[in-house]
C-alpha cells in the first residue's frame, strides 16, 4: 500500500510520528513549513529523524512533486495532524501548496482521505467544512484518543487513535474494543 503522509502546524505532531513509526505500507512523507516547527517544538525531532520511516520527503513548496498528479498513483493521504488552515484549503478546493494539491487529487480521484484534525472547539465555519469534505468522501475524525483500553501514557492514547486510523486503511491492529464479545 502506498501512503501519503501529511503534517501541518496543528499542535499534535507526537500522533502523525507515532503514524509514521507503526503504518506498514510504503509512505511518503509532505511536512509543511509550520509542520516542520511544530514537530520540533512538541518532540525535539527534526524531518531527519523521520526519514528512516518514509521512502521519501517532499516539500510543500514543490508542486511539480509526483503525486500532484493524478497520474501518480497512491492508496491514501493521511493528514495528521491536520490544521483548520489546510482542511479549509481543501473544502473550498485550493491547491496551492503540495499537500492541498495532494489531497484534490484525492478526492477527485476517489482515493482515501483521512484527516486528522487538530483543534477545539470547532467553529461553524470548520464544521461546515468538514461536513463538505465527509460528502466529498474524505473521513475527518477529530483527534480523540479512546479510552476503552485505559491508556496509562499519552504514548498508548496516540497508540490507541493511531489503531483506528490504521484500522480504517485495511490494517488489522491489536487494540479492539471488547473483542471478547465477538464470542
Amino acid at each position: 500500500m502506498r501512503i501519503i503522509v501529511g503534517m501541518t502546524g496543528a499542535s499534535g505532531a507526537i500522533f502523525g510520528v507515532d503514524f509514521l513509526r507503526r503504518c506498514p505500507g510504503e509512505k511518503y512523507l509532505i511536512l509543511t513549513r509550520w509542520g516542520r516547527y511544530v514537530l520540533k517544538e512538541e518532540t525535539g525531532l527534526t524531518e531527519h529523524h523521520l526519514a528512516e520511516h518514509v521512502k521519501k520527503s517532499f516539500s510543500d513548496e514543490d508542486l511539480a512533486a509526483p503525486f500532484s498528479s493524478g497520474s501518480n498513483p497512491f492508496d491514501a493521504l493521511v493528514i495528521l495532524p491536520c490544521s483548520i488552515s489546510t482542511m479549509a484549503k481543501i473544502a473550498c478546493g485550493l491547491g496551492d501548496t503540495l499537500l492541498t494539491r495532494t489531497a484534490q487529487v484525492a478526492l477527485k480521484e476517489r482515493r482515501r482521505l483521512i484527516i486528522g484534525l487538530r483543534e477545539t472547539p470547532l467553529s461553524t465555519i470548520a464544521l461546515e467544512q468538514a461536513h463538505r469534505l465527509s460528502l466529498a468522501g474524505a473521513i475527518v475524525m477529530p483527534i480523540s484518543p479512546p479510552f476503552y483500553h485505559r491508556p496509562q501514557t499519552i504514548e498508548e492514547m496516540v497508540e490507541q487513535f493511531n489503531g483506528k486510523v490504521l484500522s480504517l486503511l485495511g490494517f488489522e491492529t491489536a487494540l479492539a474494543w471488547k473483542p471478547e464479545a465477538l464470542e
